[in-house]
């Protein structure tokens, strides 16, 4: 076939020129949504008397067939016509004849490529929000089930004070519901139609874009032709959403590997989600999390590769944003992948309670409880704070816990102790005087997530 620009050249395109502009190989995936665009662009044209609407009824009759065949597997995607747009209008041409060389009318691939890698970005962003929901309903699942199971809650990686497993689990959940608003707030920017704009300065035919955006469900139609072609920034928000949710993952699996480790043993992940070694019999490698938190890279690398490919480009379009759809398609397909995975992780991990709440005493966590009991008696926080590191400084040279010390050894350090200063000592008390808006009570932890799932349910 001839290429659709072959009326200005006098000399074939080198099959090796051919091979490294090609993106069949990897923009066929956007047939599905080429075809249902080529669709509402044939009903407009004829609608509008651009195009006969008999011709008009051939092309989607003609799309049609094509995406069954395709589906079917029945279609062969050709190197030497480039792209998914070329294919698919090329075979409409030769099943329909003249009538296919119609559609093309009122259009540019510039304008065609951005329509449909909007089409794919808005299906994917929706199964994105949909997938992130089953992994917050998953944290919801696990808080529920074990809200009175205390932990040590870390600080620069070292014990700070005693938390409920639920708060800490919560806090995850906290984040990737703001990862969903974020995709939500993206679908508004992605939901535009770009169609119509054609190559950049729009069309002296009489169509109708706001038809189109109708007939495709797109919120909107786009203000300047030049920005419509030209720009990709709702790709470089996807890919930054995904990075930053991506980060968010990789948080969590990080944590999944620590505390299955022997050094924490707050957790033992399903044999399923654990692989063995080739030459240690005994081990059980949590695989999959640490995959999770490697493929946070791969995502923070596409997001640098497009902004890269987008910094320097005058308007309007140039090739070089033909590099936008590999990095796009391969985060979407690690993001799916992924949350798919991790809903399945949380809802199978077996948490070590015992393990979790004796370490909830240790390394002097309640020390702030004794600060804030001071403040209660009226000492101000400085020297409140004063008081017991150099409480903790004693019971350390004398290799004692907090809970070893006296009344009389107590009120060495100040007169404003006394014996209700023993009901601040252990884990499960400093726990339950958390009762601050968001802080780790046990009611408030429920607050919290009845909370959320109201949140998430109205949404």
């Amino acid at each position: 076939m001839k290429k659709p620009w072959s009326g200005r050249f006098t000399e074939e395109t080198s099959r090796i020129v051919e091979h490294y502009t090609e993106s069949i190989s990897y923009d066929r995936r956007l047939w599905r949504y080429d075809i249902e665009g080529s669709i509402a662009h044939a009903r407009m044209l004829g609608r509008q008397g651009i195009i006969p609407e008999a011709d008009a009824g051939l092309i989607v009759q003609g799309l049609q067939d094509i995406a069954r065949d395709i589906e079917e597997g029945a279609f062969t995607f050709r190197e030497d016509l480039e792209d998914v747009h070329m294919n698919i209008e090329a075979a409409l041409i030769e099943r329909i004849g003249e009538p296919g060389e119609r559609l093309h009318t009122a259009r540019s691939r510039n304008d065609q490529v951005a329509l449909d890698l909007r089409l794919y970005l808005r299906d994917e962003v929706q199964t994105i929000r949909s997938l992130l929901r089953t992994v917050e309903g998953a944290l919801l699942e696990r808080s529920e089930e074990h809200l009175g199971v205390i932990m040590p809650g870390y600080t620069h990686s070292q014990r700070a004070q005693p938390v409920l497993l639920s708060h800490h689990l919560m806090a995850y959940a906290q984040m990737l519901e703001r990862d969903r608003a974020r995709f939500r707030d993206l679908l508004g920017r992605i939901n535009v139609l770009p169609l119509g704009s054609c190559a950049l300065a729009g069309t002296s035919l009489p169509i109708d874009r706001g038809y189109v955006a109708e007939l495709l469900g797109f919120g909107g139609v786009s203000e300047n032709s030049m920005d419509s072609v030209a720009d990709r920034d709702f790709a470089v928000e996807f890919l930054s959403c995904a990075a930053i949710l991506m980060m968010h993952i990789s948080r969590i699996a990080e944590e999944m590997v620590r505390w299955s480790s022997e050094e924490f043993r707050f957790v033992e992940l399903r044999d399923a989600f654990t692989t063995g070694s080739s030459i240690m019999p005994q081990k059980k490698n949590p695989d999959v999390a640490e995959l999770m938190r490697g493929k946070t890279g791969r995502v923070y690398g596409s997001l640098m590769s497009l902004l890269t490919t987008m910094k320097g480009l005058p308007l309007t379009y140039n090739r070089d944003m033909q590099e936008d759809k590999e990095p796009v398609f391969d985060t979407a397909d690690t993001v799916r992948n992924t949350l798919t995975l991790l809903a399945e992780l949380i809802g199978g991990v077996r948490f070590n309670a015992a393990m979790m709440e004796s370490g909830s005493d240790a390394g002097y966590a309640t020390a702030t409880d004794i600060a804030e009991y001071f403040v209660r008696k009226g000492v101000p926080f400085r020297r409140a704070h004063e008081i017991t590191g150099r409480i903790v400084r004693s019971c350390i040279d004398g290799k004692k816990a907090l809970r070893d010390l006296t009344l009389q050894e107590y009120r060495s350090f100040s007169d404003a102790a006394d014996s209700d200063i023993f009901e601040v000592l252990d884990a499960a008390a400093s726990v339950r005087m958390k009762r601050s808006y968001g802080g780790t009570a046990p009611e408030a932890v429920r607050g919290q997530i009845e909370r959320f799932k109201k949140a998430i349910g109205g949404d």
